[in-house]
């Protein structure tokens, strides 16, 4: 199956000067882990709940004055929407890593991905079992 059959579609994105809060508060509202950071139309970096907690949280810095960019993952792991979904699923598993942010051929976002859209419900011995340690 390929990525685009299966992928979020409509991705909410966070500017890299939005504030930690504004993140936090998004996330929540949209019950995601993840925002893809974009710079205008340039996707610049992916924000987790694991950025928010480890380098803003934990550090006691002030989530309504630090910024995105500060806290962010910059190293953006990518797949193609025309890849299938166990070729995701073998990336997450490498990096371990749970989201992929999902491009065109022409590098646009066109999605995004977790490891919950590609893992089979109750498949713990499968691929997806084996990415990351269960329960996610």
């Amino acid at each position: 199956m390929q990525l685009k059959e299966i992928m979020t579609h409509k991705v909410e994105v966070i500017s890299p000067d939005a504030s930690l809060q504004e993140a936090a508060q998004r996330m929540r509202a949209s019950n995601i882990g993840a925002l893809p950071v974009c710079d205008g139309n340039r996707i610049v970096g992916i924000l987790t709940e694991r950025d928010l907690i480890a380098r803003g949280i934990a550090e006691g810095r002030d989530p309504k004055t630090i910024r995105v960019h500060e806290v962010m993952t910059p190293e953006l792991i990518v797949c193609f929407e025309d890849q299938e979904s166990a070729q995701a699923l073998r990336l997450m598993q490498e990096r371990q890593i749970r989201h992929l942010a999902v491009l065109s051929r022409d590098h646009r976002l066109v999605g995004i991905i977790s490891l919950r859209d590609v893992a089979e419900p109750g498949q713990e011995g499968g691929l997806a079992g084996g990415a990351i340690r269960w329960p996610i």
